[in-house]
Parts: structure tokens; sequence; C-alpha cells
């Protein structure tokens, strides 16, 4: 028999998690809410972990979404340091790992994913680590103080952010990426061009089109072994090569899924009364030529969040929002508003030498994503243009001394 039953359930207390919370009172939505997060924590932001927490820049107190009695207050009961093993969406109960159960009026799945890991031999050792989590980042953090040389294994935001804040603490790094170039994945090759010199400037080695065989050492990482043979020193090692998305439980339940758990333009999966959000959540995005993508970002998270909230309280939304991130790696902030993936052309605005400039993304002669590197104002108003899907001649792009917002309707 089930102990407790809640009108809203929402399995994740990350940014996805908190903002459906948030988003129910918001809407005047009267019933029940409990959060269910596998960490012991509270809410708290993510991007910091790799940035100014990593750096000992940020206490964990300034990263808290919101204190505990702003959820008291709203009757938000958390249930925390759980694990969702198992969803029965015809009696609309999860389990947990200790055996509980728990039943929902609606389920909100926000468990976003989970690092993926390594697979070559020397995977498990002691001292390598990811970056997903405030305990994955404090065991870091405990090596530290032991450790002078660090190998970073993947060129994304992740592992350059991670490189950046610890070439601020003095410890000799390298990053070895598959790829031919940083961030190859989400950005255009001027971008990457850019970034690799920077971190080269400020002293990270980085061996790019080169594979990782195997991690060596003894209960504790000594070195990287990469395929041609050639082994890097490591006191510490760490991964940053992706996520894979926790959605198990909800998949074995039925869920359609693929990359992700499938939803609709308001956030409902295939199964009754379960919505699911954030970097776990496969939506069509038109900012993706229509195909059915997974975003990971904070403005997805909340953005999903928001509609799937307004649609349980009685509302009628769908999400449709311009995706934009956002990195800080040394002094430089990136801003990136639209999706540059297909892009048949970039456009540099500005110059790069002087460490403030906009690549401006086109696909089909339409505006499709921009890039600013300490570029507020390109960012900014470069949003209209990507939402728009603006057409403008690339030479008129270029003209860096020309705001963006004069070309909106030019």
């Amino acid at each position: 028999m089930t102990a407790i039953r809640y009108d809203v359930v929402i399995v994740g207390g990350g940014h996805a998690g908190a903002q459906a919370a948030i988003s129910l009172r918001q809407e005047r939505f009267a019933g029940t809410i409990a959060i269910v997060g596998a960490e012991p924590e509270l809410p708290y932001e993510r991007p910091p972990l790799s940035k100014e927490y990593l750096a000992g820049e940020k206490t964990f107190e300034r990263m808290l979404i919101r204190p505990a009695t702003f959820w008291a207050e709203r009757g938000v009961e958390m249930i925390l340091g759980r694990q969702v093993t198992r969803v029965d969406a015809g009696t609309r109960v999860i389990g947990l790992r200790d055996g509980e159960e728990i039943g929902y009026g609606d389920l909100i799945w926000a468990t976003g994913g989970e690092p993926r890991r390594l697979t070559c031999a020397g995977h498990q050792l002691t001292g390598v680590h990811s970056v997903r989590t405030r305990s994955d980042v404090d065991r870091l953090m405990g090596e530290l103080p032991r450790a002078s040389t660090v190998v970073v294994i993947g060129g994304g935001y992740i592992g350059l952010e991670a490189a950046a804040a610890l070439t601020k603490l003095g410890k000799s790094v390298t990053l070895v990426e598959t790829l031919d170039r940083v961030l190859a994945r989400v950005a255009g090759e001027p971008l990457s061009r850019f970034y690799e010199a920077e971190h080269r400037a400020h002293g990270v080695s980085l061996m790019l089109g080169v594979t990782v065989e195997c991690i060596e050492g003894d209960q504790q990482v000594s070195g990287v072994r990469l395929a041609g043979g050639e082994l890097l020193a490591a006191d510490v090692v760490i991964v940053g090569i992706g996520i894979v998305p926790a959605i198990e439980p909800v998949v074995t339940a039925g869920a359609e899924s693929g990359n992700g758990i499938v939803v609709d333009e308001g956030c409902r999966t295939t199964l009754p009364n379960i919505y699911a959000v954030g970097d776990c959540a496969a939506h069509v995005n038109r900012f993706a030529d229509g195909a059915r993508i997974r975003l990971e970002s904070v403005q997805n998270a909340n953005d999903q969040a928001v509609t799937a909230a307004r649609n349980i309280a009685g509302g009628e939304a769908r999400y449709d929002a311009v995706p934009w991130f956002w990195s800080n790696q040394y002094d430089l902030r990136l801003q990136t508003v639209g999706l540059s993936v297909g892009h048949d052309k970039a456009v540099v605005r500005g110059d790069p030498a002087t460490r403030s400039f906009s690549v401006v993304y086109l696909r089909g002669g339409r505006v499709v994503a921009i890039d600013a590197v300490n570029a507020v104002r390109d960012f900014v108003q470069g949003k209209a243009l990507v939402a728009g899907g603006a057409v403008i001649s690339p030479d008129l792009l270029a003209d860096a001394a020309r705001p963006l917002k004069e070309l909106v309707t030019g």
C-alpha cells in the first residue's frame, strides 16, 4: 500500500525540477508538490561546478537556487538523497531504491543525465573524475592539493571550463580531444581556433585528433595512454565526454524514447500524466530545423519546466523558446543564441585578436545562431535575428560597426 501521495511529484532536483515547482506555485497551483532528488542537497546551480566552484571562487551556499525557507514557505516537500528506480504509469506510483512507494497525480521527470564514462581499462581508478554534481567536484577538490598534473579528456565546454579553472589554480593541464578541434560539435571553426589559442596562451597543452587507449595506474591513476602509445603523466584525470540521459524507469514503464524521453510541444511523454523536461527530454525544435533533439542548458531546463507546470495547472502552453547558452573561461564570456549545427556559413564580426567578437551562423541564407565572445550587445540584439530566421547578407553581418538591431528589419 502506498504510504503517501502528492498531486505532483517531480523527480530530479536540478534546474528543471526546481523551476517546475516554482512555476506551479506561480501559476497558483494549490495542490501538494514533492521533489524527489537523488542528491542530498537542495536544488543548486550546476554551471558554476566547472567554473567558479571548482576554482574556489564561489561557495556552495551561493549556488542554491532558493534557500530552504523558500521551499517550506511554498509547501514543496523535499525528499532528498533518494533514488527512483521504478515508475508504474497505471497505478501512478513511483518506487524508490529503498522500497518506499510514492503516489502521484502528475509526474514530472527532470532527472537530467549521468556523465558518460570511459569504457577503457583503468577507467575505475581513483583519481578519475567527472564534473556533474557537487559531490563529484568535492571529491576532485579533495585530491587537488596533492596533484600537480591534470589530464582533461574532452574538448567540449565542461572540459575547457575545467581546464581554465585548474590552470588558475596553478596546475599543469593537458587536454585531449578525439576530433580535430575543440567545440567541434557545437561551434564553427573560427570559435574553435580562438579558444584553442586562448588555452595555449594560458599554458594548457592541447592534443587534438587523438584517442585514449587506457588509464594507467595501480589503484591510483598515474597516466593516460594514448592510442599512438604516448603516455601522459597524470595525478588527476577529468572526463568530460557528455552525458547519458537518466530515463530508464520511465522507458521501462513504456514511454517512447530515443536519445531521451520523447515529449510533445507541451512536454508530455507518451504515458498519461507524465511529463519530461530538461536535459533528458527529446523534443522537436524548430531552431534545429525541426529535428528532435535534447538540449543541455539551463535555459531549456527552465523553459520546459515552465511549460509543463502551466499545462498541469490548467493552462495551454507549448515550448518554443530560442535556445541560449553561456560559458566562462578565464576572462572570456561566451554567450550563444540559437543552434549552429548544420550551418553552411560562418561570418566573423570584429577581430578575434581584440578578444571581443562574434560569429554569426547561416543556414540556407538565414541566421540560425550567434556566438558572442565578450560582446554582450551582439548576443542581446542577435536574439531577434535568430528568432525570426532573418535573411541578411554576410557583408552586412560582418560589419561590426553596424549594430545588429539595425539589421532586424533591414
